[in-house]
């Protein structure tokens, strides 16, 4: 196994039959991982009747709605452990990322570098949103680049494809940020690490079905959690 998609899943059982078919229709030598947060709506045991057509699905079930950051803490070391990839794409279920770009984040990532899919970059755009919610999104990347002194335009963006030499550098025990504030943390750790990141236009498109997980709570955890880690030393 090449590449390994780890997919956080919450209440996303009428996203995730679209998701794996998608990605099996890309022809690349993947694997998918599940990490579900215990979904009232049975997309755990969704995964599970999948994985039975899908031999390359596997499922990581969690007790309850643990957060973000952590389900993709627990999928990366996962995928450390128990695979053979040689780089780990995390995305979305619910195709505000599109499944066909995956294969332009792995070609990015070859080289060693971290790869971000962007939506502030030439090519790179977001369908769907209204203009508070645009504005939010280019405030906090601006906010948290200026202060953590990432090379990005996108620094808040969650589609990714990282090379698994970079995940075995960095210590993921030391992860703190649970909402969106974790594509943040992890991209200034990697920064930290001496890790080229690299952006890769994408278009961004508003989830089809279901709620966003975007609540006021996790834009203020965002807020403090950047200067946390801009008082920080020993950061890796």
């Amino acid at each position: 196994m090449e590449i390994l998609v780890v997919v956080p899943t919450y209440n996303e059982a009428d996203n995730l039959p679209g998701l794996v078919a998608a990605l099996a229709g890309l022809g690349l030598d993947l694997g998918l991982l599940v990490v579900d947060d215990a979904s009232p709506d049975g997309t755990g045991e969704l995964a599970q009747q999948l994985g039975q057509t899908y031999p390359w699905l596997s499922l990581l079930r969690r007790a309850g709605k643990l957060g973000l950051g952590s389900a993709y803490v627990e999928g990366f070391a996962w995928a450390l452990a128990n695979t053979r990839a040689s780089f780990v794409v995390q995305m979305d279920a619910d195709f505000s990322h599109d499944p066909r770009a995956v294969p332009s984040l792995v070609r990015a990532a070859l080289g060693g570098a971290v790869a971000i899919g962007s939506r502030y970059v030439p090519g790179g755009r977001v369908r769907n949103w209204g203009l508070g919610r645009r504005l939010l999104s280019r405030g906090g990347s601006l906010y948290s680049r200026l202060i953590l002194g990432l090379p990005l335009k996108d620094v808040t963006g969650g589609f990714k494809c990282w090379p698994r030499r970079v995940l075995e550098s960095l210590d993921l025990g030391r992860v703190v940020s649970d909402g969106y504030g974790f594509q943040v943390e992890m991209n200034y750790r990697a920064h930290r690490a001496g890790c080229r990141l690299v952006e890769v236009p994408i278009c961004f498109e508003d989830r089809r079905v279901g709620q966003s997980k975007m609540t006021l709570g996790i834009g203020l955890e965002a807020l403090t959690m950047v200067w946390r880690l801009r008082l920080q030393k020993d950061l890796r």
